[in-house]
């Protein structure tokens, strides 16, 4: 198994693979006004295991395309959303989010909950930019800085893993740059870390070394996602993600 499918595999029974909280998504719908549409077309982008997109299912009167990569997060998507009764409401679909399959001004709204990083949060709102109708909704939720200045420890390794990250006002102003019009803007409180994210990946290490008798390979993945855990426990107070949430600004 090489290191990406390892990394889906650890991931794969926790009910996020990133922080985030429902409360959080329902936040977001409220400054999207999203609640007051009717027969919406979303794409939850880089959804995972689809925690968000079972929020967007339940609380809007709209049709959720749910994209990931990895088709193993889909296969528990759609088990959740049959025991939910919103089968009917949800359709993954297995694409990069380089490559997504939509026509031009088709969506009512793009959603994305810790993902749009993979893509780059400034080549994502550029390139999703197209998919969106007039007045279209996009919420992302990114790393973000919550202050100018940082042990030199923190910002190191952040600019290495991710050199996009940076300040909510540079967040907003490429927003602007992009076409859009921001609506609002909240910190993930520390829960959605902690509660949310981590406490669920740190029980699940013991089934993963198990799966897997005790491999090197496996023991490596366990010990990189403790030293991030650790990371955040000094550094909480320094970083977190940020919930974005614009309006496409013209055609």
């Amino acid at each position: 198994m090489d290191e990406t499918a390892l990394l889906v595999d650890l991931h794969r029974d926790t009910p996020r693979q990133g922080p985030g909280g429902d409360e959080q998504t329902r936040l977001a719908i409220a400054l999207s006004g999203l609640a007051a549409g009717r027969n919406l077309s979303i794409a939850d982008i880089g959804c995972g295991t689809g925690a968000s997109t079972l929020v967007l299912a339940r609380d809007l009167d709209a049709g959720i395309t749910a994209v990931d990569l990895f088709a193993t997060f889909l296969d528990k998507l759609a088990a959740a959303a049959e025991r939910e009764g919103l089968g009917d409401r949800i359709s993954p679909v297995c694409a990069p989010m380089e490559a997504l399959p939509f026509a031009d001004a088709s969506l009512d709204a793009i959603w994305s909950e810790g993902a749009i990083y993979a893509m780059g949060f400034v080549e994502g709102i550029r390139a999703w930019r197209r998919f969106l109708k007039p007045g279209g909704i996009l919420a992302v939720s990114e790393l973000t800085w919550l202050t100018l200045e940082r042990p030199d420890e923190l910002t190191a390794h952040w600019m290495h893993e991710y050199p996009q990250v940076d300040t909510a006002a540079a967040k907003m102003a490429q927003l602007e740059d992009a076409g859009y019009a921001p609506l609002g803007y909240f910190v993930l409180p520390e829960q959605c870390w902690r509660d949310h994210y981590y406490g669920p990946l740190q029980a699940s290490f013991a089934d993963f070394l198990a799966r897997h008798d005790q491999s090197a390979a496996a023991r490596a993945a366990v010990a990189s996602a403790k030293a991030e855990i650790d990371l955040y426990e000094r550094f909480a107070g320094f970083f977190s993600y940020g919930f974005y949430v614009a309006q496409k600004r013209g055609a």
